[in-house]
């Protein structure tokens, strides 16, 4: 049986041209070497996988070469690379700090570098995890670090570059080092393919390359793994099945269910999935990944960020023009708050459905609902008003209702959200206080979601947009006549409306008239200061007769009628001290003098 190499280290880059994804690093470190700069510390820093002792072994054996290419490459025919590749070389060292991280070890590494190489130019130490070495190591490499001999340089390199003390980062030129973006990954990975004489199937690399995360060494990881389990042939199926990773066709479908607002497809989905052996968060964090690329999808300036494959990124640039933002958004939310409390749930199960449940009815708690409430006493209708104002007026309670204003794009009028009063035969006013629903601003039919369910089982859930343009297209309703008759109508139903009993009885007792009907000026004559504040301060009323007569410049005047502020009583005195207790009773019982000369007592003086 012949020796079988992993791929990390049968691929393992021999040049600065071979490393992946860190050309700003290779190439910085190549103009050093031709231009005879070069520092005598150097930190690399970076994630796991991404090629720091890599770039550390391809800087070694460049240094020391006989013969660099024109490229500052190394030539690899030369007896220091030949020596180097063979892990024979002298003036090269490798430390992994990890395991030698005590004092003693590092005073080791400086006897060392007191001895000049014997072949070469330079004696290079490697350090490897540097951030695990001691305080005290730390301290008794500083020395040397900040003044070594001219045959010596340092290549640190670390994962935690936080964990290093500053005396020690300020003795070093640090190199930041990249994660490796899913594209270069997988681009790597076909090559290696194309060597190996492998089929792979475009979507199955990039898969590897989403699960590496960043990093390089584990994408050829998981690659030989795949080779393993299916042979020269990569398909996208097995790849998935093996990393135990969930298709892209299961969250398409949880948002066309989102769409159509079908919670019973969401829980048939979610019960496929749990039998599939996937547990709750896993799914829950990939539905959420799922939601944050249809955001990205949203702009053309974000679309870069989306590290997907060709025929996938079409179909989320798809899904994504169907999506509204707001249900988007909310969607997200919901994953965010069912993935940080899931650990918390004693039914994770009825967690998650609760939140697909959730997110199935979003367009639901989006749409505007207005309530109006009917006048609390009757009132006949004059056959003299115009038609508009033969129907019910609408009833608003605060808060203001301008919130449930919702304008279609293509419409250059405003809807607002007193529209027209609906149409309705000639009757009286009933006088029960029950709500009774209004037609909405903006007129979506009833139906609308059974339309999208009908059409997304059909296949056709591409022609949503044209049914939403459809529905929203409707023509802006006439505004009512400025007349002070619909005037109080209006004012009655909304203190009608009013659950405080004394803010009700101030708007009830007011007055009104109108001063210019073109301006829609108001005058309002209330009984005192608190009734002129409460109508000040309500908004309200305010916005409610704007859109109910469309007067933007509509205004306020609002006086007080002094006929109606009662004057205050004067207050009777209440005897305080004794002698004036004493005179009260006397002038209330003139007998009370005699009671005290007869019996001798004395009136009680000032106190």
């Amino acid at each position: 049986m012949s020796n079988f190499v992993v791929s990390a280290r049968k691929y393992r880059p021999i040049r600065f041209d071979d490393v992946v994804g860190q050309q700003h690093v290779s190439q910085t470190l190549k103009n050093a070497i031709q231009s005879n700069h070069l520092a005598q510390a150097f930190l690399f820093c970076g994630p796991r996988g991404v090629g720091k002792t890599t770039c550390a072994r391809i800087l070694a054996k460049v240094l020391n070469c006989q013969a660099p290419t024109e490229a500052m490459e190394p030539c690899d025919t030369c007896e220091s690379c030949q020596s180097f590749n063979n892990n024979a070389s002298l003036n090269i060292s490798e430390l992994d700090a990890a395991s030698n991280n005590s004092v003693e070890h590092i005073r080791a590494l400086i006897e060392q570098v007191r001895f000049a190489p014997q072949s070469g130019q330079y004696k290079i130490y490697i350090i490897d995890e540097v951030h695990m070495l001691s305080q005290q190591a730390f301290n008794a490499f500083l020395k040397t670090l900040e003044e070594p001999p001219a045959y010596a340089i340092f290549i640190l390199a670390t994962t935690e570059k936080h964990k290093i003390i500053p005396t020690i980062l300020s003795r070093c030129q640090i190199f930041d080092f990249n994660r490796i973006q899913v594209a270069d990954m997988a681009a790597h990975l076909q090559r290696i393919c194309q060597e190996e004489a492998i089929e792979a199937e475009e979507e199955a690399l990039n898969v590897i390359a989403q699960k590496a995360d960043g990093a390089l060494r584990d994408a050829l990881s998981i690659f030989d793994r795949i080779v393993s389990f299916s042979g020269n042939s990569i398909a996208y199926k097995d790849v998935i099945e093996n990393l135990n990773i969930l298709d892209y066709d299961y969250y398409f479908k949880v948002v066309e269910a989102i769409l159509t607002e079908n919670a019973s497809q969401l829980l048939l989905l979610f019960d496929q999935i749990s039998r599939k052996g996937f547990d709750g968060d896993i799914f829950v964090n990939g539905l959420a990944e799922h939601l944050r690329n249809l955001l990205v999808c949203k702009d053309a300036k974000t679309l870069e960020l989306l590290e997907v494959s060709g025929n996938i990124k079409d179909r989320y640039q798809q899904q994504a023009a169907l999506v509204p933002m707001a249900l988007v958004l909310s969607a997200l939310s919901i994953a965010n708050d069912c993935d940080v409390n899931y650990k918390m749930a004693r039914n994770s199960r009825l967690h998650v459905e609760m939140a697909l449940i959730k997110m199935a009815y979003i367009q639901r708690a989006m749409r505007p609902q207005v309530t109006v409430a009917a006048p609390l006493e009757k009132k006949t209708v004059d056959d003299n008003i115009p038609n508009t104002l033969q129907d019910t007026a609408p009833n608003y309670s605060p808060p203001p209702v301008e919130k449930n204003v919702i304008e279609p794009q293509k419409e250059t009028t405003k809807t607002t959200t007193t529209s027209s009063i609906d149409s309705a035969p000639k009757a009286e006013l009933k006088s029960d206080n029950k709500p009774v629903s209004m037609p909405e601003t903006v007129k979506v039919s009833s139906n609308f979601a059974e339309k999208l369910a009908k059409k997304a089982g059909n296949g056709f859930l591409s022609k949503i947009t044209d049914q939403v343009k459809e529905e929203q297209e409707q023509p802006a309703e006439e505004a009512m006549p400025f007349t002070l008759d619909n005037l109080e109508i209006i004012w009655k139903q909304y203190w009608s409306a009013i659950e405080s009993q004394s803010t009700q009885i101030l708007f009830k007792t007011a007055q009104l008239s109108i001063l210019d009907e073109e301006k829609g000026t108001l005058k309002i004559v209330t009984a005192g200061n608190r009734a002129k504040d409460a109508i000040f301060r309500d908004r309200a009323v305010r916005q409610l007769l704007i859109n109910t007569f469309q007067k933007k410049e509509l205004s306020f005047e609002v006086e007080i009628d002094q006929t109606k502020i009662e004057t205050p009583k004067p207050q009777k005195m209440i005897p305080q001290t004794d002698r004036e207790k004493y005179v009260h009773f006397l002038k209330l019982n003139p007998v009370l003098k005699e009671f005290q000369k007869r019996f001798q007592l004395l009136p009680p003086k000032n106190n």
